[in-house]
C-alpha cells in the first residue's frame, strides 16, 4: 500500500492529555509529550502503512533534545520494520553539503547511531547536481536514498516552479528533466527498476502530473498535499505508473490531528488514538480506490 503519514507534531494542536502531561508548559516537557505522542501514533501508522515521514523541523525548534528525540523516533519507526523518510529538505554545495548529507543520510560508523539515520530524506534540488551529488553518494554508498524536491504543494509555488521557460518548459519540468538525467545513473539503479533518486511532486495539474511521471519512469515519487492541505485521492491518478508503482502518497494533519475533526471526535467520544487509527484507516482506503496496483493485490 503506497502510503505515508508525516508526523509533524506541534504541540499546541496536541490532544488534550498530552497538553496536560506538560504541565509546566517548558521546553523540556513539550518535547516529552511530544515524544509521547509520536511514539503511541508510529504505532499505529505500523499496523495500516510501511512508512513514516518525521519532519525534522517539528524537533529542531526544541534545539538539540528535540534532534535526539528526531532520531529516537527514526529507531523506533525502523526497529518496527516501518521505512523512514527523513523530511528535512537539506540543501547546499560543497562541503557544507557534504556535512548536511554526513548529518542526514550517511552511513555512520557506530551501529546504534546508525539505527537513528532514515531510510531516505528530502532535498532542495535546486542547487544542480553540485548540491544534489553529495547527498546522493552518501545514500547509496549506506544503501538509502534521497527525494529531490521538483514541484512543490504549497500555494505560492506557482510563482517559481511554473513559470514558462524559453524553450516552452516549466521550470519544474526543468529540474524534473535534470532529477531524470541523474535517476539513471547505473549506480544508483535498484533491482526493483526505481533510482535511489526520487523525487517530491504535488502538483494539482493533472496534466503537469502526467508529463512528470512520464518524463521522470525511473524516479519514485513521494507526493504531498493529500487531506488537509486539499489534495484528494482522485487527483492522486496521475502520479502512478499503470502497474500500481512509482509514488508514495503522503497524508499528516488529517491523520495526526485527526482528535480535531468532528467525524471522528464524535464518534469515537474523543478518544484520539481511535480518531487516529480510523483516519489512517480512511486514508489508506481512500487511497486503495484509485490505486493502479490495489487489483493485483
Amino acid at each position: 500500500m503506497p502510503g505515508v503519514v508525516a508526523l509533524d507534531p506541534v504541540f499546541e494542536r496536541l490532544p488534550a492529555m498530552w497538553r496536560e502531561i506538560a504541565g509546566d508548559g517548558s521546553a523540556g516537557a513539550e518535547l516529552s509529550a511530544i515524544e509521547g505522542f509520536c511514539r503511541e501514533s508510529i504505532s499505529i501508522f505500523a499496523r495500516h502503512l510501511p512508512a513514516v515521514k518525521i519532519n525534522s523541523a517539528y524537533f529542531e525548534r526544541y534545539r538539540g533534545l528535540g534532534i535526539y528525540v528526531y532520531h529516537r523516533l527514526v529507531v523506533m519507526a525502523r526497529s518496527m520494520g516501518m521505512i523512514v523518510i527523513g523530511d528535512v529538505k537539506r540543501g547546499d554545495v560543497g562541503h557544507t553539503a557534504d556535512q548536511y548529507a554526513a548529518a542526514h543520510v550517511a552511513r555512520v560508523s557506530d551501529e546504534k547511531t546508525d539505527a537513528g539515520q532514515p531510510d531516505a530524506i528530502t532535498i532542495n534540488g535546486y542547487f544542480g547536481w553540485d548540491g544534489v551529488k553529495p547527498f546522493s553518494r552518501a545514500a547509496l554508498a549506506a544503501g538509502r536514498g534521497v527525494f529531490v524536491l521538483v514541484r512543490t504543494s504549497n500555494e505560492s509555488a506557482a510563482t517559481v516552479q511554473d513559470v514558462v521557460t524559453q524553450d516552452g518548459r516549466k521550470v519544474h519540468e526543468v529540474v524534473a528533466g535534470l532529477v531524470s538525467n541523474w535517476a539513471a545513473e547505473p549506480d544508483a539503479m535498484g533491482a526493483s527498476g526505481y533510482s535511489s533518486i526520487g523525487a517530491v511532486v504535488a502538483t494539482r495539474n493533472a496534466a503537469d502530473a502526467a508529463r512528470l511521471r512520464e518524463s521522470m519512469p525511473k524516479s519514485i515519487f513521494l507526493v504531498p498535499g493529500y487531506g488537509a492541505q486539499g489534495g484528494t485521492a482522485d487527483d492522486l491518478r496521475p502520479y502512478f505508473k499503470s502497474d500500481g508503482g512509482g509514488a508514495i502518497i503522503a497524508a499528516g494533519r488529517s491523520v495526526i490531528f485527526a482528535h480535531e475533526n468532528p467525524a471522528y471526535s464524535e464518534r469515537f467520544r474523543g478518544d484520539w488514538k481511535a480518531c487516529v487509527d480510523a483516519a489512517c484507516r480512511d486514508f489508506k482506503s481512500d487511497i486503495q480506490r484509485v490505486w493502479p496496483g490495489a487489483s493485483r493485490g
